[in-house]
């Protein structure tokens, strides 16, 4: 199985921390159900180009946060984490995304006006005039 999962090497976080992420939030969109076979560390890493060190961190992280479980001999599977931990992941996952977009933002020159106006104009834009939704 191939995971819908890109790395950046010129990205400031660590790619162990990429992979993490991505899969964490494959697991709460429902992309990836419980039960689900992930790839092999070494099938994974190829698959990014990354080292198998790498994939073991992030596969070592997710089975201590509770997302994935090993099963030696058989492969390495997707838990259930619940509903409460796909919300409470869900927002830690996006608040993530956000602070790292604030940064780019703020590293552009931008001011915290310029950024809500931005953000306002484009979620608007996004959502044909309707933010609220």
């Amino acid at each position: 199985m191939k995971l819908p999962i890109t790395v950046s090497e010129s990205s400031k976080e660590p790619i162990y921390y990429q992979i993490e992420t991505q899969l964490k939030s494959l697991v709460i969109s429902g992309q990836l159900t419980s039960g689900t076979l992930l790839p092999s560390i070494r099938a994974l890493s190829g698959d990014l180009s990354c080292s198998v060190i790498t994939t073991r961190r992030a596969y070592q992280n997710l089975e201590k946060d509770g997302f994935i479980q090993t099963i030696q001999g058989k492969g390495t599977f997707v838990k259930d984490i619940g509903q409460q931990a796909k919300s409470e992941t869900k927002e830690t996952v996006a608040s993530s995304y956000i602070e790292k977009l604030l940064k780019d933002l703020k590293s552009l020159g931008l001011t915290e006006v310029e950024i809500k106006t931005l953000v306002y104009k484009v979620l608007s834009e996004w959502t044909g005039g309707h933010p609220h939704e």
